[in-house]
């Protein structure tokens, strides 16, 4: 959990900016969250190692001494999305599309691209079970990410169900399914060892874990056009990630979308297609999603179709940060002029000519005190203000205003009225 200074708020409002455009662009709504929710809605919802990362917040007042626990903080916004739906059907159209940007938080250890209150830029459809929701969530984070200037990130995709398939096929028992995929997930980071070792010591046969880790190579190197060995359910879930594909074809993401059978996403939820987005540089993912049938049903007693996609906006900004993609025209400095004064009784008058440069669309700082013009042109300096709006006794007397480029050392006067559209002029063609 961090400060901001401003550069960094600057860089972040950027982002989200970017990403909140291109989703509007989609027609996709707004909608908020609060920060807590009932511990009950949250739990059981992540996985076995989500419920452990969830951030419990005790019992207040007069229960404060049971040390019990009844609301936690978000740990992400999509099971508050899935409540959302089902406590405002009534007013929500059948087809809802909304995008979500707020802060979760998880107990987790702190890593590169990885903190303890994060924010997360969702995007989600409810309503339809077609594979051009997929294609469509997975053109609009593409377009995003196009945006804020990444060429070189890939979309990897698979299927809960050909998942599921394809452990049955490999001799993994059905109740061992759910612990197995925990070990799946961690492909990235320990390796297919590591995975067919977890995969053992949480009881699956050694045969079988291994034959899962032969099927993953097998599938990943014939990519969309594998042979399916596995059941009918298999065998429909990998023609629907084809469907998802041949349609994204058509929206940013094309070109983008690779199949990756050993994705597992570790959140318990997902019920169809998953989705994840990755760059060469960076160990973790930018963000990932996928379809998610049975979660608003867990709130409503009726299943709701639904599908979503999260960007993590600190790991953007990690990745963008390192590779300085951030535009230089983005602003660094608190104001793009500075008004000072000779003597504290002309202030009313900086006031005014202040709210004359700020109808002219710059942003104004005003110097309070009385100081020393050096002193106050120092600070303009200091702060990387490239202009200084000067107000003495003569300009005052003749409606003017003197206007010191401080990176040309040049100074001008101006009429008042005039002299906003000057330094917009200025601002525009500095070098």
């Amino acid at each position: 959990m961090r400060d901001f200074l401003p550069e960094d708020v600057r860089h972040r409002e950027y982002v989200i900016g970017i990403i909140t455009r291109v989703y509007e662009r989609y027609g996709f709504e707004p909608l908020e969250t609060p920060a807590a929710e009932n511990l009950e809605t949250l739990m059981g919802k992540y996985g076995e190692e989500g419920n452990q990362l969830i951030f419990k917040i005790l019992k207040r007042g007069e229960h404060e001494a049971s040390g019990q626990a009844d609301l936690a903080l978000r740990y992400d916004l999509t099971v508050p999305l899935a409540r959302v739906i089902a406590h405002h059907q009534a007013k929500l159209p059948r087809l809802f599309k909304r995008y979500q940007i707020q802060p979760v938080w998880r107990a987790d250890r702190p890593a590169r691209g990885r903190f303890r209150e994060f924010y997360q830029c969702d995007v989600d459809a409810l309503g339809s079970t077609s594979p051009v929701i997929e294609a469509e969530i997975c053109g609009a984070v593409s377009e995003a990410l196009t945006e804020l200037g990444f060429a070189d990130f890939t979309i990897r995709m698979n299927h809960r169900q050909l998942l599921t398939s394809m452990l049955a096929w490999c001799g993994v028992p059905e109740p061992l399914h759910s612990t197995a995929l925990v070990a799946v997930d961690k492909l990235d980071k320990i390796g297919p060892e590591g995975v067919e070792g977890e995969m053992q010591a949480r009881g699956v046969d050694a045969q079988a874990a291994h034959a899962v880790l032969q099927e993953f190579a097998r599938l990943r190197e014939a990519g969309f056009d594998a042979a399916i060995p596995f059941d009918a359910t298999g065998q429909e879930a990998f023609k629907n990630l084809g469907a998802i594909a041949s349609l994204a074809q058509n929206t940013p993401a094309a070109n983008r979308i690779r199949f990756d059978p050993s994705l597992a996403r570790g959140l318990s939820y997902y019920t169809g297609a998953i989705m994840e987005i990755n760059v060469p540089d960076l160990a973790g993912s930018l963000g990932g999603g996928g379809r998610y049938d049975n979660l608003v049903g867990m709130f409503l007693g009726q299943s709701i179709p639904a599908c979503g996609f999260s960007l993590g906006l600190e790991r953007i900004l990690v990745v963008m940060g390192e590779r300085n993609m951030f535009p230089p025209s983005l602003a660094t400095t608190p104001a793009d002029v500075m008004v000072a004064v000779f003597d504290a009784k002309d202030t009313p008058h900086a006031l005014r000519v202040a709210q004359m440069l700020r109808a002219s669309g710059l942003r104004v700082m005003v110097y309070p005190d009385p100081d020393k013009i050096g002193k106050q042109i120092k600070y303009a300096d200091t702060q990387g203000i490239p202009f200084v709006a000067i107000l003495g006794g003569d300009e005052i007397a003749n409606g003017t205003v003197t206007v010191k480029h401080l990176a040309a050392q040049t100074q001008t006067i101006y009429d008042q009225a005039a002299a906003g559209a000057a330094i917009l002029e200025g601002l525009t063609h500095r070098g």
